[in-house]
């Protein structure tokens, strides 16, 4: 069974909290990523919650060809590295293609399967075969329960170190919903579960190409997610969503995550 032990660097396993994935969307120049993860490390460090910085090296499924993408494949990654060096704190970054696997791997401790690429079993396999711990994103388009299949090709593929996240499920066209049954159903699958907050909140297919979201209701979905026994949160978060590169429609501003997280401390104790 994949615990928390099994990532490097990660802190704070004792306190019982859950886990924090979060940081920018993408890597969008050398300064910002370093500045938002000292923010969030200073505030869990605080509260005493295990934390993995989070950045996309480069984003492929952008809805325009005009959507800013990355800085470049190699720039962006040895960032995430130093940030990993730096502040000797775990990593996690999307991958897209096969190729993408290996090369990646060598900068970051966690790779991750974006919710279209699910069910890619060559992806899933190279990933798998890195041996570095896998969060595969739930697709948008599946059920909690048939993520069991996803879990089997890393397994069968020898790494026994995957992760579930839950990112919510497409309702009509241009909304996403969050069914919370996901979480205990994908639970069974003895991994950690995470909730996405920000991209659960997502508004896709909007007409003018760009996603759109409800990033004030991050709260209600976090606070939600941690009462259905979600191991783990992921959040996106940016000193300033409005000039956000990528996905800055559905992101935490940065000012809110301190008194955000510490309400989700309490609510957690309160139900374990």
């Amino acid at each position: 069974m994949m615990t928390l032990d099994k990532i490097p660097q990660i802190k704070h396993i004792s306190t019982g909290n859950f886990f924090l994935m979060a940081g920018p969307c993408v890597i969008e120049n050398q300064e910002m990523p370093y500045a938002i993860a000292e923010r969030i490390i200073e505030t869990t460090n605080r509260i005493g919650i295990p934390y993995i910085f989070k950045a996309s090296y480069r984003k492929a499924n952008r809805s325009r060809m005009d959507s800013f993408m990355g800085i470049g494949d190699e720039a962006a990654l040895k960032i995430l590295a130093g940030i990993r060096k730096h502040f000797k704190v775990s990593v996690v970054t999307d991958i897209h293609s096969v190729a993408e696997a290996e090369m990646a791997a060598e900068y970051v401790d966690i790779l991750q399967i974006p919710a279209f690429l699910c069910r890619q079993t060559d992806l899933l396999v190279a990933a798998a075969k890195t041996q570095r711990v896998i969060n595969i994103k739930k697709g948008q388009f599946l059920s909690g329960e048939s993520m069991r299949f996803a879990v089997e090709k890393v397994r069968e593929a020898g790494n026994e170190k995957v992760m579930l996240t839950e990112r919510g499920s497409m309702f009509g066209y241009q909304d996403l919903v969050v069914d919370f049954r996901n979480i205990p159903e994908m639970k069974k699958n003895q991994v950690p579960v995470v909730l996405d907050c920000t991209h659960s909140l997502q508004q896709p297919n909007q007409q003018q190409g760009v996603t759109g979201g409800r990033p004030e209701l991050i709260e209600t979905i976090a606070k939600a997610g941690i009462a259905a026994g979600a191991d783990g949160l992921f959040i996106e978060t940016h000193p300033n969503p409005a000039k956000a590169l990528s996905d800055g429609a559905n992101m935490l501003h940065l000012d809110l995550l301190d008194e955000l997280l510490q309400k989700l401390v309490r609510i957690s104790r309160a139900v374990r």
